[in-house]
Parts: C-alpha cells; structure tokens; sequence
C-alpha cells in the first residue's frame, strides 16, 4: 500500500495496489470532483503531480489521449495527469487538487 499526500487539504491517502488515486480516495469516503466517475471523459478529476512523479505508473495511452482531445492546450502542462487513471507504485507522491472535501466524522 502506498500513501499519496494531497493538497491543499493536507491529507494522506492509502492507495492498494491496482487501484487509482480516485478508488482509493472513495473508498476511504473523500468526495473527488468529477461528472464521469472514473470514465476519463470530464476531466474534473486531473491533478498536478508536484513531488514523487517517478513513484507513479506512467500515463497509458487512453489517458494521453482524453488529456490530449478533452482539454485545451492552454490547460495542460508537465505533472498533469487523471485521479481515476493514476496508478502508484510507492510512497512519496505529493498531488495538488482543489475541491476534495474529506469524510463526514459519522462516515468513518
């Protein structure tokens, strides 16, 4: 299991193996901004990778391609990458997204 800080909310998620930032993110009851859940067609999830990059598994192609057909160019830029399509390998990964609201006390 692998741990992911994100910003700015200052919390540590606990990612398994296999599964994406987002999975990881619902199953421990945080809200993750998106409109598709994880079809990687709103590009509401994306996050900037800031520190730990070569800690996570590289994009594949399906998400290449949605980031390059679904956002403008002016929006992407290195570090970018899809919560329901980033995979990681080990601890040290630092993403920065807004808009991720934690657990209600009652949901833990």
């Amino acid at each position: 299991m692998a741990r992911v800080r994100v910003e700015p909310l200052g919390v540590e998620l606990e990612v398994e193996p296999g599964e994406s930032l987002i999975e990881a993110a619902w199953r421990l009851g945080y809200h993750w901004p998106t409109t598709c859940f994880g079809q990687a067609e709103c590009m509401l999830c994306r996050v900037d990778v800031v520190a730990g990059e070569e800690q996570t598994v590289p994009a594949e192609a399906a998400e290449e391609t949605a980031v390059r057909t679904r956002l403008p160019a002016s929006a992407r830029r290195p570090g970018l990458r899809l919560a329901c399509r980033l995979r990681i390998r080990g601890d040290g990964v630092v993403v920065r997204k807004a808009g991720v609201v934690g657990p209600s006390p009652d949901a833990r």
